[in-house]
């Protein structure tokens, strides 16, 4: 297989037919950490001109404050959409190039498309600047930023298409650019505020910071967020769709959703062009209803991938390399949290972190399994099959007993004490699940996790 891994590995170093395959080492700048290194060093520079470009704009000491005032509700967006994602977690590349990307580059990107936007607009329609920045912020804004945050998605769903395994992991990807995009945008428009507030002498309880800060970090902090999602949420349903269907129509959903997300960032700037009336009006009749909508989504979505891991999982216990206990402790959180306290209290941080490595990858083992029986196999199966197996072979002896203590705990009696260090080559299991829907080939992939 490509990627220097292991067709078909046997937990414990044997492979069946006892032939490994070996892939010649890819060229330097072939190498994943190389273009890893290469695309966050981009991104990076990305941040330390767009912030010089903010600072030069307002001055250092509004930059200053706007940097204090737009961090805040970051910690609790970003943990927000973890907390959703702990499920099957998105690797941490995802989450931070998606952040990263919204942050340095998106920004970066709307900051000069919009200029150049309303320059186009005063000299095409000969407007006045205040029609020039109405027109801007309803029709400009809306499809220089969603196209600017929508393509780290896009990036994403064809370079990390394996990742998307349902519609949560586009609404907490989407979410996560958008927070980006939102924490640097909050900079310039909290620091302009302030600006504006220090050459009129107005107080801060009635200065123009004071009223930015409110409806922009505490009345619609997820407003971003909600706008982006629809993009996200496309992008998941075209990556987790059945094979067969023709590519056009696989890109309805990825095109509709960035079609609604601008739709949404239009009608919201829009609305702060009218009364104040008319802006709560559209704030509860539009706003309010469509975030709803989508947390109802994401949590169905998430009750959704529990109940993927009870369905997928029972093959491989009937196969011996779970227990059968197993596949419906897998699929609930609390147990999988009290197997991992259990686990801390017996042995120690490397026992619990022994457990939550060994839910995480039952997981993506169940999502793999899924999407080969709603058949929309990868084309690697096999190898992402045996990867998943072996990790989960050589964690079972830590965690198989901390999650059938924490399923049915004995109060009087120990809930588990710590197992005996495992052989070095540990017998291979009774027998292997049959693929769904008959044998598939294909060339193995990189079958990385």
């Amino acid at each position: 297989m490509a990627g220097g891994g292991f067709a078909g590995a046997v937990p414990g170093g044997g492979w069946p037919g006892g032939t490994a395959q070996y892939a010649p080492r890819p060229r330097f700048w072939e190498s994943r950490g190389v273009r890893t290194g290469g695309l966050f060093t981009a991104l990076a520079v990305c941040g330390v001109v767009i912030l010089a470009l903010v600072r030069r704009h307002i001055g250092t000491e509004p930059f200053l404050v706007g940097l204090a005032l737009a961090i805040l509700p970051v910690p609790l967006l970003v943990w927000v959409f973890l907390w959703l994602d702990r499920v099957a977690p998105s690797p941490w590349r995802n989450v931070v190039f998606a952040f990263s990307w919204g942050a340095c580059a998106a920004t970066l990107v709307a900051l000069f498309a919009n200029e150049y936007g309303a320059k186009l607009l005063a000299s095409t329609l000969s407007a006045s600047p205040s029609q020039t920045d109405r027109l801007g912020a309803t029709f400009v804004a809306p499809l220089v930023e969603e196209s600017a945050k929508g393509t780290a998605i896009l990036l994403l769903f064809l370079f990390r298409r394996r990742d998307f395994e349902s519609v949560l992991d586009g609404i907490v990807l989407s979410g996560l650019v958008a927070t980006g995009f939102a924490f640097t945008e909050n900079i310039l428009y909290l620091g302009n505020a302030f600006g504006e507030d220090r050459a009129l002498g107005s107080n801060f309880l009635d200065s123009t910071t004071a009223a930015t800060f409110i409806v922009r970090v505490l009345m619609t902090p997820f407003a971003h967020p909600l706008f982006t999602s629809m993009t996200g949420i496309g992008f998941a349903i075209a990556a987790t769709a059945r094979p067969g269907r023709r590519w056009r129509l696989r890109w309805l959903p990825p095109l509709g959703g960035w079609l609604l997300a601008m739709g949404l960032h239009g009608t919201w700037n829009g609305s702060s062009q009218l009364s104040p009336l008319g802006f709560l009006t559209v704030y509860v009749a539009v706003m309010i209803p469509v975030f709803g909508l989508v947390v109802c989504l994401a949590f169905w979505a998430r009750a959704g991938e529990l109940r993927t891991i009870r369905a997928a999982l029972p093959v491989y216990a009937a196969a011996g390399w779970l227990t059968l206990p197993e596949p419906a402790a897998l699929g609930s959180m609390k147990i999988r949290a009290t197997a991992r306290r259990q686990a801390r209290a017996a042995g120690g941080e490397a026992a619990s972190r022994a457990v939550r490595d060994y839910t995480a990858f039952a997981t993506h083992l169940a999502f793999l399994r899924a999407a080969a029986t709603r058949g929309a196999p990868a084309p690697d199966f096999r190898t992402r099959e045996a990867e998943l197996l072996h990790h989960l072979w050589q964690r079972k002896s830590v965690a198989q007993p901390a999650l059938l203590s924490a399923a049915h705990p004995r109060p009087t009696t120990p809930l588990w004490t710590p197992p005996v260090p495992p052989p070095r080559t540990p017998s291979w299991p009774p027998s292997w699940p049959a693929p769904p829907g008959g044998a598939y080939g294909g060339r193995p992939g990189r079958g990385r996790l």
